[in-house]
């Protein structure tokens, strides 16, 4: 089954007749495509829950490297870019 055959399509007509089953379906974990006249226009799937924790400091550590000229000013010609001369 790929992906395309797991979401669901519900028309804008059946969430407008029916908001409460609708929200209640995304909230169980259903991702649907919305149709208007048989044509895609939006996809609504659940926003995953966010942890009350703190992140991790160091989470990454050891993944990317800050080079030592990291705060160095830019070369004039680059700077020159930035204004558009």
């Amino acid at each position: 089954m790929d992906y395309d055959e797991m979401i669901k399509t519900i028309s804008i007509q059946e969430i407008q007749k029916h908001p409460h089953e609708f929200l209640r379906r995304v909230e169980a974990g259903e991702a649907l495509i919305v149709v208007r006249d048989n044509r895609p226009v939006a996809e609504i799937k659940p926003i995953l829950a966010t942890s009350d924790q703190p992140r991790p400091v160091g989470l990454c550590a050891g993944q990317f490297f800050v080079p030592a000229d990291f705060d160095a000013p830019l070369p004039e010609e680059i700077l020159r870019e930035f204004e558009g001369q």
